[in-house]
């Protein structure tokens, strides 16, 4: 039977959200969520009917246009003429695991009650979701500040029997996919298209999924540096918790730990030392890697209060009789969040690519680019090259999208937060570090053959050995693209105990 999650005012984590991809768990609401979207649903009714106030984006135009009164016989056209005339996206497809987290996020913070959507639109919602139908979403279109605008209404067409969905791998109307499943396009009541375009679900989806990835991607890289360390024949002493209770970031002290837990029982590791200092790549792990652990738990915090919030706008009270509009839909505190993990991951990147470089220049008794007869074979000394390449663009993709601003819709929108820019840029960084550390991984395996007859940790050479088959050692040169691409396979495939990933 098909696991359920409830939409509830239960608080969303990331370990919820994990499980409930991982678990492909269906999506229905819970007697709570009915019942407070029925009653925002019924005091707006209420509230606008016969009544000639205007109230922001139910009964007036949009941004610039507030001004414009709108009758009451055309409520539901404005509402459906919004989500048409905002459905400006453009650039490349958003990807479907994305897209599914929007949904789910956009449910959850219409569920709330203080929205005023109907039922059926949210189960509709629902009904997607539950169906991988998923709306085609572009990267391109939200200034992440009136909501993301244009990647919602694309999200919400489909409400409309309008724009098109993915029927699986195609793309298809839709129109088509409402046929196909007996459902009528819904027909939206004041207030509902707005509510659907306002929210920040665009920018905190890619933050979600960015986050999950990047706290993989952080575990990773502690075991990944964990087999640099023995494969240049490192010192231990920094790792001591000496060191680190005097510095006690909790990050670093955490990194320090787990490279000590990883290379426990390490031949290599016991081993007499003739260096007496390592590079910093290799000394500072736990300060470097630290930091942007740290950094993950500051962006979790910030999405943790996103994903349980309400973000449309004008938000309904009703215990307090009234309807105020705000601005909650501004994404600025996603996108300096979205900004700071870009620079995070990015500095795991860079560090690992000095590991690389280390690896291959020939030192510690190790041969030049990690190969035997250097000159003959060219061995790794390009996935270096690749690793510094993909670590200069990263550079240039940190670049924080947050500092910049454009006006919009007439002077009215005067300062906006870029996030979605940040976001798109923030997930290219981190599918960037899934490469730097698949070269870095080939080389310290690599390396750490030169090591025999000492050996890694137990830890280390069984997760070795699992690599090697995918990409076996290299004893002549070979298309090392190939290892490159198995190498991102295997780190995609790995499964790591959510447990490991969020404490």
């Amino acid at each position: 039977m098909q696991e359920l999650h409830y939409i509830s005012a239960d608080i969303l984590d990331l370990p919820t959200i994990f499980d409930i991809i991982e678990m492909d768990k269906k999506l229905e609401l819970s007697e709570e969520a009915l019942l407070n979207v029925k009653k925002s649903r019924e005091y707006l009714a209420a509230k606008i009917k016969d009544n000639e106030t205007p109230i922001y984006g139910i009964n007036t135009g949009f941004g610039s246009l507030c001004d414009v009164k709108i009758s009451s016989e055309n409520l539901s056209k404005l509402q459906e003429n919004l989500v048409m005339s905002h459905a400006c996206g453009t650039g490349e497809y958003v990807p479907k695991t994305i897209i599914k987290l929007m949904l789910l996020l956009k449910i959850q913070s219409l569920s709330y009650g203080y929205s005023g959507v109907q039922i059926e639109t949210i189960q509709r919602l629902i009904d997607f979701y539950n169906n991988d139908v998923l709306p085609v979403i572009y990267t391109q279109g939200s200034l992440g500040a009136s909501g993301d605008l244009a990647p919602l209404a694309h999200l919400s067409l489909p409400l409309i029997g309008k724009g098109k969905v993915y029927d699986g791998d195609d793309i298809v109307s839709s129109e088509k996919i409402l046929k196909k499943h007996n459902w009528e396009p819904i027909t939206l009541m004041a207030k509902e298209g707005l509510a659907l375009l306002n929210g920040t679900q665009f920018m905190s989806a890619y933050g979600v999924y960015c986050l999950l990835k990047s706290f993989k991607l952080s575990y990773l890289a502690d075991l990944i540096g964990s087999v640099s360390i023995d494969a240049f024949n490192c010192n231990m002493s920094p790792f001591n918790s000496l060191v680190h209770l005097v510095r006690p970031h909790r990050g670093q002290v955490k990194t320090a730990e787990q490279v000590l837990e990883f290379l426990t029982d390490s031949e290599i590791g016991a081993s007499e030392k003739v260096n007496v200092q390592d590079p910093y790549s290799f000394r500072c792990i736990p300060q470097v890697h630290g930091a942007t652990k740290d950094t993950l738990a500051f962006v979790r915090r910030t999405l943790k209060t996103e994903m349980n919030s309400v973000t449309d706008n004008p938000n309904i009270f009703i215990k307090e009789d009234l309807i105020i509009s705000g601005g909650n839909f501004h994404g600025q505190p996603l996108a300096l969040s979205l900004d700071y993990l870009s620079i995070a991951m990015a500095e795991l990147g860079s560090i690992s690519e000095r590991r690389t470089y280390q690896l291959v220049s020939g030192l510690r008794n190790l041969p030049a680019f990690l190969v035997n007869n250097p000159g003959l074979n060219s061995g790794f000394m390009i996935p270096q090259y690749t690793a510094a390449g993909i670590v200069s663009q990263n550079k240039q993709l940190a670049t924080p999208a947050s500092v910049d601003s454009i006006v919009s819709s007439n002077g009215q929108e005067d300062h906006v937060s870029m996030g979605a820019n940040a976001a798109t840029k923030c997930l290219r960084i981190v599918d960037n570090i899934e490469t730097i550390l698949a070269i870095e991984l080939m080389n310290s395996s690599q390396a750490l053959a030169f090591r025999a007859p000492l050996k890694s940790s137990p830890f280390v050479e069984s997760f070795i050995s699992s690599f090697r088959e995918v990409s076996p050692f290299v004893t002549e040169d070979r298309i090392l693209a190939n290892d490159i691409h198995a190498s991102i396979e295997f780190l995609q495939s790995l499964n790591i105990d959510k447990e490991l990933l969020f404490n």
